[in-house]
């Protein structure tokens, strides 16, 4: 597998794309398949990361970070992914949801506590917007922060909540504001062990198993007022901002289990004889790689281009969609065709193909569905192009119309038959 010609690399990408891969290969892939079947959070393989810096990729080196650029990081989260997607799903989210949000608007008084231990790997953070009854329509929080003079007072819970569990610190959306509907929603930086949060049991979910998701339950929450992230009432905002971000980690997450569906597909089929030959040389399956290849480097191509408008610091709503988009559902479709060319092999958990499978559908979901997805991409398409004056060729005039005509006509005149 290769990244070549996709893109130059940098030689510090370079280095981040072989030192993780080499990690990946000698510590997750051992490991990942026990994860998975105990659905148990892997905790030694998240304390190495946070050594090797890949807990706060995009962080500044005095909160402890990596001081990557994003380019790096959805390199790091393919790679990690590749070995175990819900490590990559950890991982995309305690950085991109979590880290870089408390960075970019937490009170730096409060970075010792809730930024740079979260940074350097020793606690996970989640973000809290989903709720029961709103999926995406994220706007429509039930979950409130009452302003209580000294202190928030909150109180309402929140679902799907990706490592809630096993979190130190979590970002809250709340309405602060009834009346003012989207405008009126907050962000708030809540400790996990603060009075009057619990959690329900953990999801049995379909795919990532060692990934934890829960409820996440807020009973009379007593949260100080410096805690508030940003401006009042600008939650959603925020919330919105991030998740663009967080589709960049949620593509390449998607990218790594494309690419573990070709890696297992392509050597199986080399191995594997039917028929007097490897079953690599009939047509049937070749065509089925090209496909998957096909998908995976423009899945990665668009991924990387969002990265790169990131870096630049370039608006990134419609580059974060298309990406997430177009990774997500390759992710769905190399994993099934990673099972019909294993065939039974593919159907049982001897072969990891059945966990790509089930690892890949929520990329679909999280972080957008491909349905948002596309409503953010032609949204966004619609404002370009209504922005500038298109040219576009003009329609033939009657003049034009009447010389076709008789030239069509000439054409299929009996003397042009004989001729």
């Amino acid at each position: 597998m290769s990244t070549a010609g996709l893109g130059v690399l940098n030689e510090t990408q370079e280095q981040v794309r072989d030192m993780v891969r080499g990690f990946v290969e000698e510590r997750i892939f051992p490991v990942a398949a026990n994860y998975d079947k105990k659905h148990e959070f892997p905790w030694p393989i998240i304390n190495e990361l946070g050594e090797l810096g890949l807990m706060g990729c995009c962080i500044k080196e005095e909160n402890g970070g990596s001081d990557m650029d994003a380019v790096s990081y959805a390199i790091a989260i393919e790679e990690i992914s590749r070995g175990c997607a819900s490590t990559g799903a950890i991982c995309s989210v305690h950085n991109s949801l979590y880290c870089d949000l408390v960075q970019r608007l937490a009170d730096p008084s409060l970075f010792d506590e809730m930024l740079i231990p979260f940074a350097q790997g020793q606690k996970i953070g989640a973000f809290l917007l989903s709720e029961t009854s709103n999926g995406s329509d994220a706007a429509a929080a039930s979950t409130t922060a009452k302003d209580m003079g000294d202190y928030w007072l909150l109180n309402g819970s929140k679902a799907w909540i990706t490592n809630g569990p096993v979190s130190s610190g979590m970002i809250v959306f709340a309405t602060t504001d009834k009346s003012l509907k989207h405008k009126g929603i907050s962000a708030l930086l809540v400790p996990t062990n603060t009075r009057g949060v619990s959690f329900g049991a953990p999801e049995d979910k379909l795919g990532i198993h060692a990934s934890t998701t829960s409820l996440v339950i807020f009973e009379d929450v007593q949260i100080p007022k410096n805690y508030l992230l940003g401006n009042e009432g600008d939650g959603f905002k925020y919330s919105m901002m991030t998740l663009d971000s967080g589709r960049i980690g949620i593509a390449a997450q998607a990218l790594g289990i494309a690419q573990a569906s070709l890696d297992i597909a392509a050597k199986y089929a080399n191995e594997r004889h039917a028929f007097g030959k490897p079953i690599s040389s009939l047509y049937a399956i070749q065509h089925k790689l090209s496909q998957m290849a096909c998908r995976i480097d423009s899945a990665r191509l668009l991924t990387w281009r969002a990265a790169s408008s990131k870096d630049a610091k370039l608006p990134i709503s419609k580059e974060a969609a298309m990406a997430k988009l177009c990774a997500s559902e390759t992710a769905t479709f190399c994993a099934h065709q990673a099972i019909q060319i294993l065939g039974g092999m593919g159907f049982v958990s001897d072969m990891p193909a059945e966990r790509y499978y089930r690892d890949a559908r929520i990329t679909e979901i999280y972080e957008g569905t491909s349905e948002v997805m596309h409503l953010v991409i032609a949204q966004n398409l619609l404002k370009e192009y209504a922005a500038i004056d298109i040219a576009i060729p003009a329609a033939p005039t009657i003049k034009h119309l009447g010389h076709y005509q008789q030239l069509d006509e000439e054409h299929h005149s009996p003397a042009a038959a004989t001729a």
